[in-house]
């Protein structure tokens, strides 16, 4: 018999009743711990509270956004649950970003709050005076001598004044949580809306596909908590596991801290991958304890990948997804297999298949959808999807179709068995001579070069050909090769209409925290002031 009173919505599982949930049933247990530092669950809980409270006493209310600046620290998971335990929204603001940025993003959101890590508010003080609906700045570390016009409090006195008790809010699954900021490739970033069942959805959805945590299990935050090594908190705060915070990722404390604190799981991107599997202590360090890597946001070459396996095993996660919908599909370790078939290593370059629940297509400039092998437009549902962008409702519904999945802009097909191979962002398509040429694919084949470490393709325009690609590659140390060599290597790899024109060698390329590379950028910084490339 349904006992359940008739019009009694079920509880909606929120950062706030998981706090609940973890302050008691994990007391004792080690939360999370950054150097020599470390919180209880209870700790953890306490804090998160206390924080969620010192909000609501600055005079927030439900709904309201507090920007968050700094670098991975203890406190970065009690400022990510507490906000969330409170009800209000929170705005990661990128560190590697600069002050106008900041502001832009502060002021774009209407943030009330910012909470900030000393060392970076002395160069973000006179940008905060020009944003007018901020009303606080929140200082965690030491107070700076000289002060701006908002008020500045300190941030363990903050939260010593407010409540430990859980804040009394109470949450809808359709709340904003979260506002992601996209990498800005068409200028200026839009503020994706996440809401609490997508945020709750998505670690659900996470637990479904990679080794299933419990307890036992430490994660490492090597990568920024404000991108993507945040996605797995809440599934490892349910079950009581430790998250283990690195402050700045370097590839032999890295390699450190994964013997010394035994880890089990981490996410990197492959840029990261690359540096640890190139370090000279890789082989040296005992990293039998991991179990999980999880990777994504850029392609993996080939190389780097097989130098990954034979250094931790086959337990490597590939996930795909964006801003907009997480996840989409996995490749596992089953398909990890570098020294397989042709069919099998062809895999390794695919996204993998979709998620348990979630479900993507194929489809046309009209819509309709294409069959296995061809290129069009990847359109996705997953079960977290955006709940909009931040004051843009034009921009949102561009991006949803009439029956409820995202447009992704990520071109891609989908061969007979189900895999997602991914072309490139719609809009960085080059059309050189009538042909269709996406960048990623001739990326791939310049990266596969023993001589090239990272790689980016552009169009740049052609007096003949309309655009043709240009390579800006950065070389492995201690390696050289010519412009000419780099041309005929691409021809040999992509054939003679997609090959490269031409190269810029750079000491690094763009990138965003998580490893997108920004091609928007690659353009400004290498071709801007270039009319065109001449020749035929």
């Amino acid at each position: 018999m349904n006992t359940r009173q008739a019009g009694v919505t079920p509880a909606v599982s929120t950062p706030a009743t998981l706090l609940r949930k973890i302050a008691v049933t994990y007391a004792e247990r080690v939360a999370v711990a950054c150097g020599e530092r470390s919180l209880t669950y209870a700790a953890l809980a306490e804090r998160a509270n206390r924080l969620a409270n010192a909000l609501t006493a600055s005079g927030l209310d439900k709904g309201d956004r507090v920007a968050m600046l700094g670098d991975n620290c203890l406190e970065s998971l009690e400022q990510i649950v507490g906000s969330g335990a409170g009800g209000f929204v929170r705005c990661s603001l990128h560190a590697h970003d600069a002050p106008a940025r900041h502001r832009y993003l502060i002021e774009m959101t209407g943030s009330r709050v910012l909470v900030v890590q000393d060392y970076y508010y002395d160069a973000l003080v006179a940008e905060l005076d020009e944003v007018p609906s901020l009303e606080l700045v929140v200082v965690l570390g030491d107070l700076p001598q000289s002060r701006g016009r908002v008020p500045v409090v300190g941030y363990e006195d903050w939260l010593a004044a407010a409540s430990p008790r859980p804040p009394g809010v109470v949450l809808e699954g359709t709340d904003p949580n979260v506002i992601r900021f996209t990498s800005g490739t068409t200028g200026f970033p839009k503020g994706i809306i996440i809401s609490v069942e997508g945020t709750m959805a998505m670690g659900n959805e996470l637990a479904l596909v990679l080794p299933r945590f419990d307890e036992d299990d430490r994660y490492l935050a090597a990568g920024p908590l404000t991108h993507a090594a945040s996605m797995f908190i809440y599934s490892l705060l349910a079950v009581g596991a430790t998250t283990i915070v690195l402050p700045r990722f370097d590839p032999a404390g890295f390699l450190e801290i994964v013997e010394r604190e035994r880890i089990t799981a981490t996410l990197l991107v492959p840029t990261m991958i690359q540096m640890v599997a190139e370090h000279p202590d890789a082989a040296s360090r005992d990293v039998s304890s991991l179990r999980a890597v999880m990777y994504g946001a850029a392609p993996i070459s080939e190389a780097t990948l097989s130098k990954a396996l034979r250094l931790w095993g086959n337990i490597m996660y590939q996930l795909y997804g964006q801003s907009e919908v997480v996840p989409m599909a996995v490749l596992t370790p089953r398909h990890h297999h570098v020294d397989g078939t042709d069919a099998e290593r062809r895999r390794l370059t695919s996204a993998g298949l979709p998620t348990p629940n979630s479900y993507f297509r194929i489809v046309d400039e009209t819509g309709a959808e294409l069959p296995p092998g061809e290129v069009g437009e990847i359109e996705a549902s997953a079960p977290c999807v955006m709940a909009g962008i931040w004051q843009n409702d034009e921009a949102a519904a561009e991006r949803f179709t009439a029956d409820g999945w995202v447009r992704t802009r990520d071109m891609g097909y989908v061969c007979e068995d189900g895999f997602l191979y991914l072309a490139d962002r719609k809009e960085d398509l080059i059309n050189s001579g009538g042909f269709n040429i996406w960048p990623a694919e001739i990326e791939h084949a310049v990266a596969a070069h023993p001589a090239v470490r990272d790689a980016a393709v552009v169009g740049v325009a052609h007096p003949k050909w309309g655009e043709t690609p240009y390579a800006v590659v950065v070389l492995r140390e201690g390696h050289t090769v010519s412009e000419d060599e780099l041309v005929e290597w691409t021809r040999q790899e992509v054939g003679s209409y997609k090959k490269i024109s031409g190269v810029v060698f750079a000491d690094e390329l763009p990138r965003t925290p998580v490893g997108k590379l920004l091609r928007r950028q690659v353009r400004e910084e290498h071709f801007a002031r270039s009319a065109g490339i001449s020749g035929a």
